[in-house]
Formats: C-alpha cells, sequence, structure tokens
C-alpha cells in the first residue's frame, strides 16, 4: 500500500509540473495580446489557483504599465485570504499600491492581514506585517502599532526584522506613535542577530537620530556586529557610529616628544641618529573609540563601494592620520569600477588629498588620464597630479609635467585649457620646476590656437608677478611675439605685462616704442586689446611726468630752514596739475616730446570710437593724469601676485560621501538642500558616563589579554626550574649555571631528566596496578570465604528449623 501511495503522489507532483510548464508556455505566447478586463476578472474570480495567479499577474502587469486597475480592487483584495503564498504577496503588492485611493476597501482586508501574523509559516508573518506597515491608512496605525509591537517579540528573526523596518513607516504614518515605537526600537538595537540590529539602526536613523542615549547600552554589540551586518545596514551603522563619537569621546591630545615617536633613534652602533628636542600634538583614542576604528578596518575590503567610503568618512572624521591612511588604498582601488563609480571615488580622493597629499604621491600612475575616462574623471585626475607634484620625488615630476605637456598640445579645447592650467599649479607650488614650467607655457605661444595662446600667457602672468624682476627678458620676449599672437585676450595679456615693466631702465624701456607699433593698427583691434593699449599709454604718459617731475625737483636750489619754516605754516595747497605748473611738466599740448605726442595721438584716436565704454575710461585716464600724485598710486601700485588655488577648495570641509561634495555645495547648489554637516566633538569633561556603555556580559574593548604562545612557553619553563613567587609574572628560562639564557645542552638535559621523570612515573603506575591486582585476588578471596560462612549458618538454621517441626 505504502508503494501505491508513493507512486500516486509522484504522479500527481508530475501533473502538477507538466501543467505549470503548459501554463508558462501558454502565458508567454499570449503576452502579446492582453485581455480585457473582463477576461481579467473572470480569472480572478476562478477558484482554480492557477488561474487566480495568472490573473493577479496580469493585474499587475498592467499596474506597472500605467493601465487603469482601481476598478478590479475587489475581485483583487477577496483572494487576500489565499493560502497561496504566491498569491498573497501579488495581492499584498497591488493592495499598497492602490489602498490610498480606496481607503475603505483596504480597511476590509486588514482583518485578515493580521490573521496572517499569527500564521506558522515566518515569511507569511513577515510578509503580513510589511504589508500592513506599507498601507498609508492613518486609521490603522495603532493596529500597525500593536503589529509591531509582536513582531518584536517573535521568535523568528526574520519577522524581527520586518517590524524593524516598519516603525519608520508607522513613525510617518502617525508621530504621534512615537513613545511606543521608541520603546520596541530599544528592544530591536539589542537583538543578539545582526541582521535584526542593522535593521533597527536603520530605523533608529530615520525616527529619532538625535536620541544617543538610547545607543549606549548596545554600542559594543553593534560595534563588534557591524562586519556581518548587510552592505545597507553597514552605512547607517557607520553613519550613526560617526556622530556617536563626535557627540560622546572628547577629542584628547598630548605632547609627545620625537624621541618618544621615533622608533628606530639607534644606529647600529646605539649612538642617537636624531636630537628629540620639541614635541608633537598626539591624539589620545578612548578604548570604545579605538575598538570601533579597529572594528570597521575589514570593511575596507568591502564589495561595496558606498561602504568603502563610509569607512574612510569615519577615520577622517573621529580617527588618527595612521587609520586615514589604511583607507586611501581601498579608495584608490575604487578606480578600477565603472566610470560613475570612479567620478564619486575621485571626489572623496581629491577632499582627502587636499589635507595629506604627500600619502597619494605612491599612487600617482593610477591618476594618469586614459582616452576613454569622461570630462569629469580627467579634470579631477589632473587635479590630483597637481595636488602631489610638489610632494613627489623629481621622476614622478618628470612624468607628470610630460603628460601635462601632451595635453596641452591636443585637439580638445577644454583639455588644453586644463592642461595649461595644472603647468601653472605646479610652477606656483615647486619653484624649482617653475623654469621649465615657463619653457613649456614660452613655447606655446606662437599656437595657432588662440585658447591654448590665452590661457598659456595666463598662467605666464601669474607666474611673472611671483618676482616680475627676474622676467624683464621674458617680458621682451613675449612683446616680440605681439605679430604672431592673433587671440584678443592674448594680445590682451602681453599689452597689460609690457605696462607693468614700463617704468624700468627709464627710457631706454620698450614700452613706449611697443605703444607706437599698436597705434598703427588701433581701429582694427578688438575691444578687449583696446582696453589695454588705452591701459598702456596711460602708464607711458604718467611715467614720462614723472620723470620730469624729478628732474625739476632735481634743478631746484636747496631751501633754507626760515623757508621750509615758512611753508610748513601755510595752508595745505592740491598739488598743481601738469598743465598749469610753472616748474613741472609742459602742457599737453606744448610738449614735442615722442611720448606726449603718443598720448595725444591716442585720445584723438578714442573720441572717435564707437565704444562707449572705451571712451570713458579714456576720460578717466585723462582727468586723473592731471593729478600725477594721486595717478601713480591708482595705476602703477604694485599687483599682488594672484593664486591659482586647486578647484576643489570650494569643497574642503565637506562630508566624504555626501551629495554636497560632489555638487560643490550643500546650501542650494542645483536645488540641493538639507545638508547637515557633523556635529562638533564634545568638550572634555560634557561627555556621558562611559560606564553607560558597561552591559553585563559584554567586555571591555582590551580588558580581556590573550598571552602569546611563546610567552605561556616561557613561563612554564622557568616554573620548572624554580617554583614561582606569589604575583610572579612570567619570567625567561635561565641556564643551569644562572647565568644567560639556556644553551642547547640544558635543553637536551632537560629533555632527558624529562624522560627519565616519565618513565619513572610509568614504573609506578605499573606497580600500583599490581598492588591493586593483589588486592582485588585477597577481596575475593576474603568474599568466597564469607559466603561460605553464611551458607554453613543458612543450613544449620534449617536444620534447627526442621528438628523444631
Amino acid at each position: 500500500m505504502e508503494s501505491i501511495a508513493r507512486i500516486s503522489t509522484l504522479l500527481e507532483n508530475a501533473r502538477d509540473l507538466t501543467l505549470d510548464a503548459a501554463a508558462a508556455a501558454r502565458s508567454s505566447r499570449s503576452s502579446s495580446r492582453p485581455l480585457d478586463r473582463s477576461q481579467v476578472k473572470k480569472l480572478l474570480d476562478s477558484r482554480n489557483e492557477r488561474e487566480v495567479l495568472d490573473g493577479l499577474r496580469r493585474v499587475t502587469s498592467m499596474m506597472y504599465r500605467g493601465q487603469k486597475t482601481l476598478p478590479l480592487f475587489s475581485s483583487v483584495v477577496k483572494n487576500v485570504a489565499s493560502p497561496n503564498l504566491e498569491i498573497k504577496k501579488l495581492v499584498y503588492i497591488y493592495l499598497i499600491h492602490h489602498a490610498e485611493q480606496e481607503p475603505d476597501l483596504a480597511l476590509l482586508s486588514i482583518n485578515t492581514i493580521q490573521k496572517s501574523l499569527s500564521d506558522t509559516n515566518p515569511q507569511v508573518r513577515a510578509l503580513a506585517l510589511r504589508t500592513m506597515s506599507g498601507i498609508r491608512v492613518p486609521v490603522i496605525s495603532q493596529i500597525v502599532s500593536l503589529a509591531i509591537r509582536k513582531g518584536a517579540g517573535d521568535m523568528s528573526p526574520y519577522v524581527r526584522r520586518a517590524a524593524a523596518l516598519a516603525i519608520p513607516k508607522c513613525y510617518r504614518l502617525d508621530p504621534s506613535q512615537l513613545p511606543q515605537l521608541l520603546e520596541y526600537l530599544s528592544t530591536l538595537l539589542g537583538d543578539k542577530q545582526y541582521y535584526v540590529a542593522g535593521a533597527a539602526v536603520t530605523a533608529f536613523m530615520t525616527v529619532c537620530p538625535e536620541r544617543t542615549d538610547l545607543i549606549h547600552k548596545h554600542y559594543r554589540n553593534l560595534v563588534r556586529m557591524i562586519v556581518d551586518m548587510d552592505e545597507w545596514s553597514q552605512l547607517s551603522t557607520l553613519r550613526l557610529m560617526t556622530v556617536y563619537a563626535r557627540k560622546c569621546f572628547p577629542r584628547r591630545t598630548r605632547t609627545v616628544k620625537n624621541k618618544e615617536r621615533a622608533v628606530d633613534l639607534q644606529d647600529f652602533y646605539g649612538e642617537v641618529t636624531e636630537a628629540a628636542t620639541g614635541g608633537e600634538q598626539v591624539a589620545v583614542l578612548d578604548p570604545d573609540l579605538e575598538l570601533l576604528l579597529t572594528s570597521i578596518k575589514p570593511l575596507l575590503q568591502s564589495r561595496n563601494s558606498g561602504v568603502v567610503v563610509a569607512v574612510a568618512r569615519c577615520y577622517s572624521a573621529i580617527g588618527t592620520p595612521a587609520y586615514i591612511k589604511t583607507a586611501i588604498g581601498p579608495l584608490v582601488a575604487l578606480l578600477r569600477g565603472a566610470q560613475d563609480i570612479q567620478q564619486i571615488a575621485l571626489f572623496n580622493i581629491v577632499s582627502i588629498c587636499l589635507s595629506c597629499p604627500a600619502e597619494f604621491v605612491k599612487y600617482a600612475t593610477h591618476f594618469l588620464v586614459r582616452a576613454t575616462d569622461t570630462q569629469p574623471v580627467w579634470e579631477l585626475k589632473l587635479e590630483l597630479l597637481t595636488l602631489i607634484f610638489p610632494h613627489a620625488p623629481t621622476h614622478i615630476k618628470s612624468l607628470i609635467l610630460n603628460e601635462l605637456e601632451h595635453f596641452s598640445r591636443g585637439s580638445d579645447k577644454v583639455l588644453v585649457r586644463e592642461a595649461v592650467r595644472a603647468i601653472g599649479r605646479c610652477a606656483q607650488t615647486d619653484n624649482a620646476t617653475a623654469p621649465r614650467c615657463l619653457r613649456l607655457l614660452l613655447s606655446q605661444i606662437t599656437s595657432l590656437d588662440g585658447t591654448l595662446a590665452a590661457e598659456s600667457l595666463t598662467v605666464i602672468r601669474h607666474l611673472i608677478q611671483q618676482d616680475p624682476t627676474a622676467h624683464v627678458a621674458t617680458v621682451v620676449r613675449l612683446a616680440k611675439n605681439l605679430d604672431s599672437a592673433t587671440d584678443p585676450q592674448a594680445r590682451a595679456t602681453i599689452i597689460w605685462l609690457v605696462g607693468e615693466f614700463s617704468g624700468l631702465n627709464g627710457e631706454d624701456n620698450i614700452a613706449a616704442d611697443v605703444l607706437r607699433i599698436l597705434l598703427k593698427d588701433f581701429a582694427s583691434e578688438s575691444e578687449v586689446t583696446k582696453r589695454q593699449i588705452v591701459l598702456l599709454g596711460a602708464k607711458v604718459y604718467l611715467h614720462y611726468i614723472n620723470r620730469q617731475i624729478e628732474e625739476s625737483q632735481q634743478a631746484q636750489p636747496p631751501s633754507s630752514p626760515q623757508q621750509e619754516l615758512n611753508q610748513d605754516q601755510e595752508p595745505f595747497q592740491a598739488p598743481s596739475s601738469p598743465a598749469t605748473s610753472n616748474n613741472g611738466p609742459k602742457l599737453l599740448e606744448e610738449d614735442d616730446h615722442p611720448v606726449a605726442k603718443l598720448w595725444r595721438y591716442l585720445l584723438l584716436l578714442v573720441r572717435y570710437d564707437t565704444s562707449y565704454d572705451l571712451r570713458d575710461r579714456t576720460r578717466l585716464y585723462k582727468s586723473l593724469l592731471s593729478v600725477p600724485q594721486l595717478a601713480t598710486l591708482m595705476l602703477l601700485a604694485p599687483k599682488p601676485a594672484p593664486q591659482a588655488p586647486s578647484p576643489s577648495e570650494t569643497r574642503r570641509g565637506f562630508t566624504l560621501g555626501s551629495a554636497a561634495l560632489v555638487l560643490a555645495g550643500g546650501g542650494g547648489v542645483h536645488g540641493l538642500r538639507g545638508y547637515e554637516d557633523l556635529p562638533g566633538w564634545v568638550e572634555e569633561g560634557r561627555e556621558p558616563d562611559s560606564t553607560l556603555r558597561d552591559v553585563e556580559g559584554v567586555e571591555r574593548y582590551g580588558e580581556k589579554r590573550f598571552v602569546p604562545a611563546a610567552e605561556v612557553l616561557d613561563a612554564a619553563a622557568a616554573s620548572r626550574s624554580s617554583p614561582p613567587s606569589v604575583g610572579a609574572g612570567p619570567r625567561a628560562p635561565k641556564a643551569a649555571n644562572g647565568v644567560g639564557e639556556k644553551t642547547l645542552d640544558d635543553w637536551l638535559a632537560e629533555e632527558e631528566s624529562e624522560e627519565e621523570e616519565a618513565e619513572e612515573e610509568e614504573d609506578e603506575e605499573e606497580e600500583e596496578e599490581e598492588d591493586k591486582d593483589v588486592d582485588e585476588d585477597e577481596s575475593e578471596e576474603e568474599s568466597e570465604e564469607e559466603e561460605e560462612e553464611e551458607s554453613e549458618e543458612e543450613s544449620e538454621e534449617d536444620a534447627s528449623l526442621m528438628r523444631s517441626a
């Protein structure tokens, strides 16, 4: 009978599989022609589970294609009580999607869902809990709260995890349920299953991220379980622990002398190689904080790039430079991923590189631009190369400059501009390579590409302004290239540099001759170039006026003390203009000097120019030159050397891994709002008591010390040679003579003595066994004699009884 029942069961299973395969094939063939609403409703109202399941799949497909499925609400929801798990899942999906549009009909299914909370299958219980929390109807908020309470105490961790994920949904549904939800959350945070605790942390960060008092007693358990959590829970836990460490562990530092920090200060002969003078501030970590930093170190090998960035953020926010250094390699390894991951990783790498660029030098080859890199990727790579340039060795510097020179001669105008700017930043940060960078830039001035020439000249101007007196010959060389420079911005830059150096060497300066050549084609120049020509003419004429004033002052006889006293008592008079002064320079209209003629000719050309701005500027300069002292302060004032900071300086201070770091701003840039910076370090003395984290059964970090095996062996060897004193620790083994360590002979002699002791013990054991055998024989003989005596007594008693009878 059993065999017949088994065969019938197999036949039924085969029939079911055949029907399922046929239905799947039929549905795949007929998927191109969807059924109308009446046919779908007929499938939903069928008593056959396969037809109901087919109808629900069609409804779900229609729902996600944007078709109207709300009229089928009653036909779908009545299947919520089906024992088939697949049907339950599809009904729950439909119910969550349409519950807000039909709240009254959705409430009719709540009782059935509540019954599923007591199902024997934990998967059904968790599914019912997720569905009940996903129905966004405020009326059932208390029912959802009770369901979460029941799920938080469930025996299955799968259901407890669903309860933890339902807490934020219930809070958004009804914020007044927060006190009860906090009780459930506190219970779930202390769960022993890591995937339940991880979901509880995610819920905590959504509902009440500021309630750090709930984390104290669960801190060490969460830190130890973070390695086993899933990636999303790891991200939430790392964010939580970063904020918790800032609020609960003060930043303590101590001054450490160089002698303490250096390990190898003594050379081979024991002499000190460095002077242990001065000190350095070193961070002192709390044991619990060190437990966190140590526990998350394995996460740097995670396959999820977000987890790696989160660990790097944790190290940069609450760690020490040693921990940040360990995160650099895994961050650079993310550059082997997809392009979008590369871009996000590069933003975070640049942010760390701004504070410690020397640590990235050994990864310089990873930042070389590839042909397949997108524009945001190669822009960040060029920025990284310029950041590590001053800290790199000579061969790395040469490699970087060769790369930048190659890209500066490319066809992509954006890449050319960024490469030239990168060369300029390299020259500004390293004076030793500035001449080579200047030669590279000067060789590109005559390029037919106006963009390249203009950018090169802009960078050259920055380099020249850093040390003007050392680049007089460079300015002369630039002036000679004015004929070949066609870009208006490039010509304007050269003219501005000539004007800045127009006061050197007096009348031997080339500025006046350059002005004469430029005025020949003044009308054909661009407006940007015309502005610089007018400025050059004003500077040349101002230097001419100042030389005349100096000559007239030198020609005047020295005044007597009485005349100086009278001059001091006279009221202040404004300085006379060159047009009205008798002893100063001549009037502009009467002066026949070539410089004055050039200035008059320039004023005449500008008078008939079509640009309003150019005419106004020229009138301003003409009025300003009437007061040479004021014109000197305005036009000939020393200009500070411009700086070219790294483009990512605007991102300095933003938290690693945040969207604000990528979008270069958190206060509304690109419509992004809601950026929250990390809290500051708690002041020492205001931090929570460390005993709050002491929980029974959970050891503090560093309390339990694991003794190395070598130390145990040494202690055992020492205990054999002499009995240890009370409270004495492990001692090093001594030789038999008490001097120095044991030799090979001592060890061999000890082994022989141990063997002899072992043989003696074996002999003693054999003797004891023989004694035991003898004793057993004697005891057996005594027992036999006792039995014989008892039998004799019994026989005598029986005989006496017989006689009495």
